[in-house]
């Protein structure tokens, strides 16, 4: 049974929310006029879809399975009868090839894409060289992405950025980069960054980011799960882990370095590497992306290995595309206006989804945060730049939380006494969205100009429009705080495995503790759910990545045959369609008298009445006693991240509350 065909009464084991037929979905009033969907000359078919009053492009296929002649060590996987010749589709970058199976580990493989008879996901699949072409095309002279050099923030237009981004892939295949194999990029947020990854992807090849904080064993573990060809490193730190491991690569072919000029012999600074790029004609690129299928991969986002080695998830060009329309339809971004601040980690998917793909699908301008943004610098860097969206991580808001909670303790009198008033009529405004009721309360505009206007310029917020929180569960009382300030800040869910997002709040559609509603042209089930409505998560769409590289037997326990992705999260959906993260599958505890425990319910609330803790862990598996594991908050060495054995300012400001003077971890524990 095909994605098309699940239904509620088919599927009764099942809960089951399609964000494009849920009657009570705000969708209706979202519009998007992106590069994809204004050009007139669009390569999409005649035939068309009008859904919310907004006409989409669509086209059907047909699919066989695909999979080229080369043959790969370690699969164990019988691909002789659905073989397919490379050469018979040279009709790229936007072709599809033939393909019977939604998920795929083999490096050329390609797979079924879930395209629908109507709405958003009855788009045409377009591949990313084709996105980035069309909105250099449509808006030339806009600058794509901007970094401050000796000071001075330094723009480079949608017109350069195309052109940055064809040399480098020039330069990559005349440095030996084959269609399928690795380009390996280790460093901190950058133009360079961006551009060798496109330049990968337009060359054929497969854009893998890596952690920063990698050691040089786990860059080795990605680099030959990609046979990586070419590693594209930031400074001298970074080149030092792969010279280390560069004997252990043998696909290996050059290393480039992106910041500064490189002293070890055979690394290639970055000026060397882009001017071979254009020393090249446009012949073999050209040749490459006619053979680029958009239903084929194009990047690999590594998983952070917590529950194994880091395995590559694998994103299609379509995978990619369709992920940042649906999402900017949802949080109805604003084309040629978006500012974003890239300072995440691109090997993450969030940021890249964020700052490479949806700023370039709504020709937007992505400014490059300092390689210390996490350690300070990232406010200063967010009043000069003012983003139209932000999107952090939970310890990124909390840290905002505690710098704002210090400035209020050192606040007193009567500025005191009006802050606290604003604040009680932003988190009532705010609580009355959450029930569909736009109305303000009575003063609301005075605390707006008072308060909570210059609170958004002090942050560099004041031109913010969308303010997410991702990655991991934020707490409730962090959300009421934001709130009470009149910024709107609401969760975003989603994994490597489903491109990113998957559900997110709206500023007009959210509620706290939710992680929101399924993106447009996607799919949630809650499967078997328990007499509360919990089960597991799972997703369908065409945000649902390929498989795991050269992982089949991974592959198969996560992506169905249906084409539905097993989150392995535990959840539930409300009669609102709001999707609430209650647990996960592994970590479900049972104990010796065989009483079924979601250890995460416990955890939150103890965080929640001990604002004292930054972790949580429940035990009790096996046991007939349940105990926890507790941390508390602390001060960080900022050139380290590691916790030192000073409590944090909250901590101690919360021991004072209880009586205790405890400064330090030794001494509460004494």
């Amino acid at each position: 049974m095909g994605i098309n065909d699940v239904s509620e009464s088919e599927a009764p084991e099942a809960l089951l929310v399609s964000s494009a037929s849920r009657s009570a979905s705000p969708l209706g009033e979202i519009r998007s006029e992106s590069p994809l969907q204004l050009e007139s000359n669009s390569p999409h078919s005649s035939s068309t879809a009008s859904v919310d009053g907004e006409t989409y492009d669509k086209t059907e296929f047909s699919y066989t399975h695909f999979s080229s002649t080369a043959e790969t060590e370690n699969l164990a996987v019988n691909a002789a009868d659905s073989m397919v010749a490379q050469q018979e589709y040279l009709d790229g970058p936007d072709q599809v090839v033939p393909a019977t199976s939604h998920k795929t580990w083999l490096p050329n493989g390609a797979v079924k894409l879930q395209i629908a008879e109507e709405g958003l996901a009855s788009h045409k699949p377009l591949s990313v060289p084709s996105l980035l072409r069309k909105t250099a095309e449509k808006y030339p002279n806009q600058n794509a992405l901007v970094e401050k050099r000796n000071g001075e923030w330094v723009g480079m237009t949608y017109a350069n950025y195309y052109k940055q981004v064809r040399n480098a892939a020039r330069g990559f295949i005349k440095l030996g980069l084959d269609a399928y194999h690795g380009v390996c990029i280790l460093g901190f947020n950058s133009s360079e960054w961006f551009i060798s990854d496109l330049g990968a992807i337009f060359a054929g090849g497969f854009a893998a980011g890596i952690y920063t904080t990698n050691s040089p064993e786990a860059c080795q573990h990605c680099a030959l799960n990609c046979e990586a060809q070419i590693f594209v490193v930031e400074d001298k730190k970074q080149l030092e882990k792969v010279l280390k491991i560069r004997d252990n690569l043998p696909a290996l072919k050059a290393i480039i370095q992106y910041k500064g000029t490189p002293s070890t012999p055979g690394v290639l600074s970055w000026d060397q590497f882009m001017e071979i790029g254009k020393q090249e004609s446009d012949d073999a690129l050209e040749e490459r992306l006619r053979r680029i299928c958009v239903n084929q991969c194009c990047t690999l986002i590594y998983t952070s290995g917590t529950t194994g080695p880091p395995k590559g998830v694998m994103l299609s060009h379509d995978n990619i595309v369709f992920t940042a329309l649906s999402m900017s339809v949802m949080l109805k971004m604003t084309p040629g206006s978006e500012i974003v601040v890239s300072y995440l980690p691109l090997s993450h998917v969030a940021a890249q989804l964020a700052d490479i793909y949806m700023t370039m699908i709504n020709a937007g301008t992505a400014y490059f945060a300092q390689p210390d943004a996490l350690k300070g610098s990232l406010v200063n860097t967010l009043k000069e730049v003012r983003p139209t969206a932000f999107l952090g991580v939970p310890r990124v808001w909390e840290k905002i939380y505690e710098r704002m909670m210090d400035v209020g303790r050192k606040t007193k009198g009567l500025k005191r006494s009006i802050a606290t008033w604003a604040k009680a009529l932003g988190l009532e405004a705010n609580e009355r969205k959450q029930n569909a009721d736009f109305s303000k309360p009575l003063g609301f505009s005075v605390a707006n100009a008072v308060v909570f206007k210059k609170i958004k310029q002090v942050l560099g917020l004041d031109r913010c429009n969308i303010f997410l929180s991702g990655a991991a569960p934020i707490a409730p009382d962090i959300v009421r705080y934001f709130h009470s300030l009149n910024i709107c800040l609401v969760e975003i869910y989603g994994m490597s495995e489903s491109s990113g997002p998957h559900t997110s709040g709206i500023e007009t559609a959210f509620k706290v503790g939710s992680a929101g509603r399924t993106m447009p042209g996607s799919m949630t089930k809650i499967q078997t759910p328990d007499a509360e409505g919990n089960g597991e998560v799972c997703m369908a769409g065409r945000n649902v990545a390929m498989g795991y590289l050269l992982k089949e037997e991974a592959t198969n326990e996560t992506f169905d045959d249906d084409g539905w992705l097993h989150s392995g999260d535990i959840g539930k959906i409300d009669n609102k369609g709001f999707l609430f993260i209650t647990g996960r599958l592994k970590e479900l505890i049972i104990t010796a008298g065989g009483e079924n425990i979601p250890p995460v319910l416990i955890e939150d609330l103890l965080k929640a009445e001990l604002p004292c803790i930054s972790n949580a862990m429940l035990i009790g598996d096996k046991r007939k006693f349940l105990s926890i594991l507790l941390t508390l908050k602390t001060d960080m060495n900022l050139d380290t991240g590691e916790a030192l054995d000073t409590l944090s300012p909250a901590c101690v400001e919360w021991c004072q509350g209880i009586g205790s003077n405890a400064r330090t971890i030794y001494d509460v524990l004494s």
